[in-house]
Parts: structure tokens; sequence; C-alpha cells
């Protein structure tokens, strides 16, 4: 995955920045809450040199949408489950993404490759497909 660069003098959406009391605010909810959730394994904030939790906006971001599923009435595995289906659609997003790149790379090297070869080249991945797709399977007599 690529990340965005952020403007000028803004942090990255991943850089630990924000003080318990500050992402407590920001999400909505109780500083004790993010704890629990922390402990539960739905959030996971960084830590400064001395410990203490720093959170990033990507943190607060999914702290707000922990907060809403629950107010719409999901439990917590529920949000769990919610969590780590999207983070794996993201994943196969990206990974789909990466494929089609190299997909079409790949299809550019040949279509130049096709372009430049002589008319009587040999290599089998430049030839025209042949008509006939039948397949000999011979058996080993016993």
């Amino acid at each position: 995955m690529s990340a965005t660069v952020p403007p000028f003098g803004s942090p990255s959406p991943d850089a630990a920045v924000f003080v318990i009391s500050v992402a407590a605010e920001l999400s909505g909810l109780h500083p004790q809450t993010l704890r629990t959730y922390e402990r539960m394994g739905l959030i996971t904030p960084g830590r400064s040199g001395g410990g203490g939790r720093r959170y990033s906006a990507r943190d607060i971001d999914r702290l707000r949408e922990i907060s809403e599923l629950t107010s719409a009435g999901i439990g917590i595995e529920g949000v769990r489950r919610i969590l780590d289906l999207e983070n794996r659609a993201a994943a196969l997003a990206a990974r789909n993404e990466e494929l089609q790149d190299e997909l079409e790379a790949t299809r550019a090297a040949l279509r130049a490759a096709l372009a430049a070869r002589p008319v009587e080249s040999r290599l089998p991945a430049l030839r025209p497909p042949e008509r006939d797709h039948s397949i000999v399977v011979w058996r080993r007599g016993r």
C-alpha cells in the first residue's frame, strides 16, 4: 500500500501524536474506554519514550468507527469481526490493484515483443496460438 504524503508541516495519518485525553475528546469516548479497547485488541496506539499512549489520526478514525458501530447496537465481537473484514477487504483490494498493474505491464511488454519480433520467431510465447488444442496422454506399460 502506498501512503499519501501529507501537506508540508502536518503529520501523516499514522503519526502517533495525540495523548489519550486529546484522543478521547476527538473520538467522543472516555479515556477508560480507549484503554479497554486497547486491552481488547481493537486499537493499538503507539507509545512515547516514557510509555504513554500516543494516538494517530487513523486511530481516532477507528475509534469513531467503533463508537458508531456500538451506538448502532452492534456488540463488541461484531465490531471486531467487522473491523477484521474491512482490513481483509482493503488488503485484498490493494493486492488486486498490484496484480492488475503487473498484468498490464506484462501485456505491454508482450505487445512490444510481438511488435519487434521477426516473422519467423520460434519462441512459444510469441507464436500465435495453434488451432488444435488436443492433448496426448501416454500411459507407461506395466
